[in-house]
């Protein structure tokens, strides 16, 4: 069992973890396509029409998702940041400053997506509700951690600036989550 753990540590090095993570990335997003592509088929042509939005309700098919994956991802990030800060681990720096974009874009993407529907829903593209606002917080913790990450040169101190960032923002999530049962709001 612990020779097990030991093989898995290997990876633990840039040197070793790029060559494995080179042969999966084909793979993966060759997964991702074909299951992102059914998954808005069946959104998109299959669903049946809500009898109260219309079709206006089939952008929560992208926006929930964008929601969810916006927050999943800073909690990987923070983890992996978490992980790097605890172990002084090069590599745990490097995936949280992978993962940032990502979900920046997953962050816009809930906004923009949650614009376009609460816009026929709502009457207005943006209210300063709870849930939007927090969410709008997430997306400039994204931009500051890039931001913080771009702005140091040494690598290992950029990675621990990050890292304080990316635990204190992780406080951002169970408020997103929370913000529909703490106050009253339009979600």
């Amino acid at each position: 069992m612990t020779q097990r753990i030991v093989n898995w540590f290997r990876f633990s090095s840039p040197q070793t973890f790029y060559p494995l993570a080179g042969k999966m990335v084909p793979w993966f997003a060759a997964a991702a396509a074909i299951l992102a592509a059914i998954g808005l088929y069946i959104g998109f042509f299959v669903a049946p029409t809500d009898f109260q939005q219309g079709e206006a309700y089939r952008i929560i098919f992208v926006h929930v998702p964008a929601s969810w994956m916006s927050m999943f991802i800073y909690l990987v990030m923070a983890a992996w940041a978490g992980v790097g800060l605890a172990l002084n681990s090069r590599l745990s720096g490097m995936m949280a400053s992978a993962l940032a974009p990502t979900g920046a874009m997953f962050a816009f993407l809930s906004l923009w997506t949650g614009a376009l529907w609460g816009r026929p829903t709502w009457g207005a593209y943006w209210v300063w509700d709870a849930r939007l606002t927090s969410e709008l917080v997430l997306f400039f913790l994204y931009l500051g951690f890039m931001a913080l990450q771009a702005a140091i040169d040494d690598p290992r101190r950029a990675d621990k600036a990050g890292a304080v960032l990316a635990l204190v923002g992780v406080v951002n999530i169970p408020i997103i989550y929370f913000s529909v049962k703490w106050w009253n709001t339009l979600h």
